[in-house]
């Protein structure tokens, strides 16, 4: 039977967040308004071998679900060996992956048959040109035809992910309501997070949760129990019809009690919060396969002095650049 991967109050983790590269493609004003730019002297990221070591260790203490993020994780070369190995792993149950919707509808088959069995795909606008304005790119289009492939190819779990912004897209709810509904899918609306790159933009246009928790209960949504392996979405129905908002509140009260979740980088260090103030290197335990007993140890004495919550409430995000940094 497998351990049980705890910290020292009393949470325990499932759900790693596995990043596969820090490099995205698109240019989100809330992120990277200024594009990726790359940094001279990093290290590559986890080979496909290292990262099978990491995930096998994960899933001795406990850990069944993975979701493979970036940056964009679509532009890492090898994603679907990645994705291959995984969801082959002993003790991994659910292959998740977050995406920006980049080649997914010629990609969706391939993804599914790699094993990815869910998707959460950024649409920050139901508007293209409002679209193209947050990211950079005129691609709505393109993306919610990949949404559609998707589902044709059988990936039972789309999910829509979407930044409301005061002042840029917080007049589409209504919208983006009419939209899951039609479609009968889950979106789930994320409050803007304050990093060391957006102090100006988060001050601007931060909207917090509880206002659009608010308006869809005053709109006949209710909220629903979560379910096992969730991520930090509080999710709401109207009950007989279809599809599901969730809200992502990290500035919420308590929003860390329930955590559930660690992150490692795209080349190897566990981090044990996004507002962290450092990743913990593990790549030297990642090297040989007889490691293993000592990667599962130290994971397992990291895990457990995880702090109680983030600082974000003191205006303290740690040493997070930027959300693609790590795959936020």
């Amino acid at each position: 039977m497998a351990q049980q991967l705890t910290d020292g109050h009393g949470r325990r983790f499932e759900y790693l967040r596995l990043s596969l590269t820090d490099v995205c493609n698109f240019r989100c004003s809330y992120c990277l308004p200024d594009g990726y730019r790359k940094q001279a002297g990093l290290p590559a990221s986890l080979t496909v071998r290292e990262t099978g070591r990491l995930i096998a260790a994960f899933a001795r203490l406990g850990l069944w679900k993975v979701r493979l993020t970036g940056g964009e994780p679509s532009l890492r070369p090898e994603l679907l060996d990645i994705a291959r190995t995984v969801a082959a792993t002993p003790g991994i149950r659910k292959l998740a992956m977050t995406t920006n919707g980049y080649r997914l509808a010629s990609r969706a088959a391939d993804y599914a048959a790699a094993g990815i069995t869910a998707l959460n795909v950024s649409v920050d606008s139901l508007d293209p040109a409002r679209f193209a304005a947050i990211t950079g790119h005129d691609r709505l289009d393109e993306v919610l035809d990949g949404i559609a492939a998707a589902r044709l190819a059988g990936i039972a779990s789309i999910k829509l992910n979407s930044v409301l912004m005061r002042g840029v897209n917080d007049d589409e709810l209504e919208g983006f309501i009419a939209f899951v509904q039609r479609h009968d899918l889950s979106l789930r609306f994320i409050e803007v997070m304050r990093t060391n790159d957006n102090p100006d933009f988060f001050a601007q246009h931060h909207l917090a949760g509880a206002e659009i928790a608010a308006r869809l209960e005053s709109l006949g949504w209710r909220p629903l129990p979560r379910e096992a392996g969730a991520g930090p979405a509080v999710d709401y129905a109207r009950p007989g019809e279809p599809g599901r908002i969730g809200i992502i509140a990290p500035y919420s009260k308590d929003f860390c009690a329930s955590c559930n979740r660690l992150r490692v980088s795209a080349r190897g260090k566990l981090h044990l919060c996004l507002f962290g103030d450092h990743g913990i290197d593990l790549r030297p335990l990642l090297a040989s396969d007889d490691q293993i007993e000592l990667l599962t140890a130290r994971i397992a004495a990291l895990t457990a002095t995880k702090a109680p919550a983030h600082r974000l409430h003191a205006g303290d995000s740690g040493a997070t650049p930027h959300l693609a940094s790590i795959g936020g």
